[in-house]
């Protein structure tokens, strides 16, 4: 085979081959990724509807489904309340994963105005989450958690995640959390930076601490692929009655 036979060859390999797809981008999903998408899994049919309203980083999507499935697999019904919510997927997906659930507040400081956007992609694949879904703008702590919510978190940032936990044990909610940024000035390590990294020693401190407010606690991981920040917490009263 000649050179130029060869090159010509080797070109068209490379244009067959499909390119790495990583799930850890901060690239939006828009309609020249619905290919990526071609079943008729739940994830894929969500990410469809994703990609048409073209506005949500890929890892978003795979954060949020990693963390509602687990959280699903444990905990049914209840008010979703979604803290830091940014474009309040996570509190959608526990919707489309349990119709019993019959709202959700998604609640951020800042709601991104591309969220009615993806809402609106969402609600015309899925009809019955139109009008159950409230987006408030202010802080998290201005929503009154009741006992029979769940409450959910994907990367508040630093010691706001301990702000949700704080929330869900006063009001003896259900919680779950994917923690990130932690900021060892203001986080508590307990002392156990000499055994462990500050970011584990964090979180164990954290899961200790629910478990000494009387919860019986989970602790989980999503793939690291979509990001290094991937320890799961979660958390329900140890008296509370078991999800039916």
């Amino acid at each position: 085979m000649t050179r130029g036979v060869t090159a010509r060859f080797a070109w068209c390999e490379r244009t067959v081959l499909p390119l790495h797809f990583s799930r850890s981008s901060r690239g939006r999903l828009t309609d020249r990724d619905l290919a990526r998408f071609p079943g008729d899994t739940l994830l894929d049919r969500v990410g469809r509807a994703v990609c048409h309203a073209g506005c949500l980083p890929r890892k978003e999507l795979y954060e949020a489904w990693e963390t509602a499935r687990r959280v699903r697999r444990l905990f049914r019904g209840g008010r979703i309340v979604d803290l830091a919510a940014g474009h309040g997927l996570l509190a959608q997906l526990m919707l489309i994963l349990d119709d019993t659930s019959p709202c959700a507040l998604a609640v951020d400081a800042v709601v991104p105005p591309s969220a009615a956007t993806l809402h609106k992609a969402l609600v015309e694949r899925w009809p019955r989450l139109a009008g159950r879904l409230t987006f408030v703008a202010g802080p998290v702590d201005r929503v009154e958690i009741l006992p029979g919510d769940t409450v959910v978190s994907v990367h508040a940032c630093g010691a706001l995640t301990d702000v949700v936990l704080q929330l869900a044990t006063i009001a003896r909610a259900r919680v779950a959390v994917l923690p990130c940024c932690h900021d060892v000035d203001v986080c508590d390590t307990g002392a156990l930076s000499g055994w462990m990294d500050h970011a584990l020693a964090i979180d164990v401190v954290r899961a200790r601490r629910l478990a000494n407010a009387g919860y019986h606690i989970w602790t989980q991981r999503i793939p690291q692929d979509i990001t290094p920040k991937n320890r799961l917490l979660i958390g329900a009263p140890a008296d509370a009655p078991a999800s039916p």
